[in-house]
This record gives C-alpha cells, structure tokens and sequence, in this order.
C-alpha cells in the first residue's frame, strides 16, 4: 500500500484563510467577499483552519513564534519595546489582504508570546474615529479605538482571539457621549454594540 502524499505547505494564504474563519462568527458577509477575493472554496477555508488547529494544538507544536516564522517567513519588521520595566520585541509580517493592516506578534522576556494580533503598518493612514458612524466593521484596530475614545476600558474576550473595549463615545459630532462595546477579532474591529 502506498503511503498518503504529504499535506502541501501551510502558506500566507492559508493564514490568512485562519484570520477570516475567526471573523466569520461576526462578519459572515465580509468575510465570503474577502474569501472570494481570495479565489478560495468555504471548504478551503475550513481545511485551513483544521491545519492551523493541528498545528497549534498537536503533538509537535511549535512555539508561537516559530510557528509563525515557518508559516510568514522572516518577519518584514522587528522592533524593541518597552512595556512598563519589560523589555519586548513586536516582529510584524505583512497581511497581504489587509493591506494598510500587519499581523503583529509581540514576544516578553524569553521568546513567551504575549499577544497576537492586527495592527495598523507604519505609514499608512489611521481612520478618523470621532463618532459611532466611524466605527465600520475591519476599519479599526484595538489600539486605533482605545486611542481615539480614551479612556477605553478593556472587557475580556469571548475567545482567545477576540477583545473587547467599553467606551463612551457620540453617535454624532458634538453630541452626548453614550456608552459602547466594541468586539475585536485578531485585533480587527468588528462589531459595535
């Protein structure tokens, strides 16, 4: 009996095949568009997410990091930072969907991972966040809302890829502020309730 040829190559592609199937839960519209801009199958899809949960949580899994180098290749930045008295490194890759957008993964003292997420590329513009009209689903990363409706108060996730902020901000210029909850997946906006 033959042996079974091995499975082709986990590519950027295939990631960014991960990052959609996360926001499909929030997003199903945008994500078919994006999908079919891919020129990819739902079952491409799915088949992409199964890989990238084998290799996350299989027997040989590689550490975040490394993980993501075999997958992304050499990150295209690699930037020190300081985080309170820790020292970080933010190692950024380009997501070729989301051009204006890098998949930034920031690593603590010892290689640890400490967050995974989308975040806006050095140069490109930031959205003008200034009322709830603003906020359109994939038009904002975590960090752009924080900044833009300080103080923002983050909420805990309803998954691991996912964050929350509650803030105050107006549904028109000038108008009273009214408490919102906005939804993040990989760090990009989603919903807004």
């Amino acid at each position: 009996m033959a042996a079974s040829p091995p499975p082709p190559p986990f590519t950027p592609l295939d990631f960014q095949l991960v990052l959609l199937r996360r926001m499909a839960d929030h997003q199903p519209d945008l994500v078919d568009r994006a999908r079919h801009t891919l020129g990819v199958s739902p079952a491409q899809m799915r088949e992409a997410n199964r890989r990238w949960q084998a290799k996350v949580r299989g027997r040989y899994a590689r550490g975040a990091a490394a993980r993501y180098r075999s997958v992304l290749g050499a990150p295209a930045s690699r930037e020190r930072r300081r985080i309170g008295d820790l020292d970080c490194e933010a190692l950024a890759w380009p997501v070729p969907l989301w051009p204006g957008l890098r998949f930034e993964v920031l690593l603590g003292p010892g290689g640890a991972v400490w967050n995974e997420w989308l975040v806006r590329a050095p140069g490109a513009p930031a959205p003008a966040l200034r009322t709830t009209a603003d906020l359109l689903p994939w038009s904002a990363t975590v960090d752009e809302v924080a900044r833009a409706f300080a103080p923002a108060r983050p909420l805990e996730g309803t998954a691991p890829t996912r964050w929350r902020l509650a803030f105050d901000a107006p549904e028109v210029v000038g108008g009273p502020k009214l408490p919102r909850v906005a939804e993040f997946t990989w760090g990009l906006l989603q919903t807004l309730t």
